[in-house]
């Protein structure tokens, strides 16, 4: 078998140049250079036909097997028209306040319209609900349930226990995590008031140090302002008037502390004060001997002596 080489000039295959070429003159047609017959498609509605269909397969069963109804749309409540009213209102003024500036349609609002939609659905729903229990009020139908009705549960108490505890479970993990973020507010809002007392009082330190140097360069003799700041800081709620029995007792005992060395010695002062002193006053030696010496003189039941005592033995 002889080996076949396949020469590019004896090709009938046309080159990208020649095609580019033919398709900028206009020569080149879709189809792989065939021209595709067109066929127009017919559409028929043979209502006849369609009718005679539906009669063979329709079911004719009394309505309470049915409960087929063609209604009416329900009024609109006035309360559900505001709702609607204000969220037209509310797109609008978002639409409007946007960067582009578009003009609002309403009938293109699909957030709008969605909310129309349900509300369409719902009151459909509505008519038809109530033309319904009046029909089978008419047909001596009962439509609510008995008092003593008993159905059975479609899942078994274990398993609603288990519901149950989960429940429980996400209640009490939502209940910890609302309670944590309370107490985390609470602390950001105390340090927040403890910030913000603690530059509240160093303005005021500061704003009473400027005073003061003003009055120290005698560039202002008024001193009301440290009257105001004593006035500030004698308040009821001030530990410092919260007096403590303990420490107060402790303090006149034992002082507040400081030297206590030498703290009797006499000095120059305490012996130029002579306050106390009653020269006129003089006192005299004692002596147990006296007669005005008279330890026990009211004391009952005195013991007799031991010569006594002999003597009334005889």
């Amino acid at each position: 078998m002889s080996d076949f080489v396949l020469n590019d000039s004896d090709t009938e295959v046309d080159s990208d140049e020649e095609l580019q070429e033919a398709f900028a003159k206009g020569l080149l047609k879709p189809g792989l250079n065939e021209e595709i017959e067109k066929i127009e498609k017919k559409y028929m509605n043979n209502v006849a036909d369609l009718k005679a269909k539906l009669k063979e397969f329709e079911l004719k069963l009394p309505w309470v097997e049915t409960l087929d109804l063609v209604t009416t749309v329900a009024p609109m409540a006035p309360d559900v028209a505001l709702q609607m009213q204000q969220t037209a209102l509310r797109r609008k003024n978002i639409a409007e306040n946007t960067k582009g500036k578009l003009a609002y349609d309403p009938t293109q609002d699909p957030v709008l319209n969605e909310f129309k939609r349900e509300n369409l659905i719902h009151r459909q729903a509505q008519a038809a609900a109530i033309d319904g229990i009046k029909r089978l009020k008419e047909l001596n139908i009962p439509t609510k349930r008995p008092d003593d009705y008993f159905a059975e549960m479609a899942k078994s108490d274990d398993h609603m226990q288990k519901v149950r505890k989960n429940l429980m479970a996400k209640q009490a993990a939502q209940a910890r995590t609302e309670k944590v973020r309370q107490l985390r507010e609470q602390k950001k809002i105390g340090k927040r008031v403890q910030i913000d007392t603690k530059l509240k009082q160093a303005a005021d330190k500061k704003q009473m140090l400027e005073q003061l140097k003003r009055v120290r360069k005698g560039k202002s003799s008024d001193l009301d302002f440290l009257e105001d700041n004593k006035g500030k800081n004698t308040g009821k709620g001030n530990p410092k008037n919260n007096v403590n029995k303990k420490r107060a007792m402790k303090d006149k005992k034992f002082g507040y502390g400081g030297k206590k060395k030498g703290s009797k010695l006499n000095t120059r002062e305490s012996t130029n004060q002579m306050d106390g002193f009653n020269s006129s006053a003089k006192k005299k030696p004692f002596n147990p001997k006296s007669k005005s010496f008279k330890p026990n003189n009211k004391k009952k039941n005195q013991r007799p002596g031991k010569s006594k005592r002999n003597n009334a033995k005889r």
